[in-house]
């Protein structure tokens, strides 16, 4: 059987990570469900209880769920304007070049 390699996003990784600190299920069911190994997930859960306890240390809030699906949202929603913006500029430079090659345009 041949393996895959995946990359996971940090936005990815830690509402995976959540997913078992919030609700109390365990890794494995958690893996089960999203189709992750169950080792990878428990080092994910593992990572962002460090960095929680990292925050509370420094009398900081982590994130509530609410929060990071809306700082997801932003940043899906400016990959898109990033991508709108580079298409918007190579459809300037191509009229630009059109309009220069336009017979009398000079």
């Amino acid at each position: 059987m041949s393996r895959k390699r995946r990359s996971f996003t940090t936005e990815y990784k830690v509402e995976a990570a959540h997913r078992v600190i919030d609700s109390g299920r365990t890794v494995a069911e958690v893996s089960r469900e999203l189709g992750v190994h169950e080792s990878l997930l428990g080092r994910w859960v593992a990572d962002e209880r460090r960095r929680v306890e990292a925050a509370a240390v420094h009398r900081e809030q982590p994130l509530s769920g609410a929060e990071r699906a809306e700082l997801l949202r932003l940043r899906k929603q400016v990959a898109e304007q990033d991508k709108d913006i580079a298409f918007l500029k190579k459809a300037s430079a191509y009229f630009a070049a059109m309009q220069q090659n336009r017979p009398g345009s000079s």
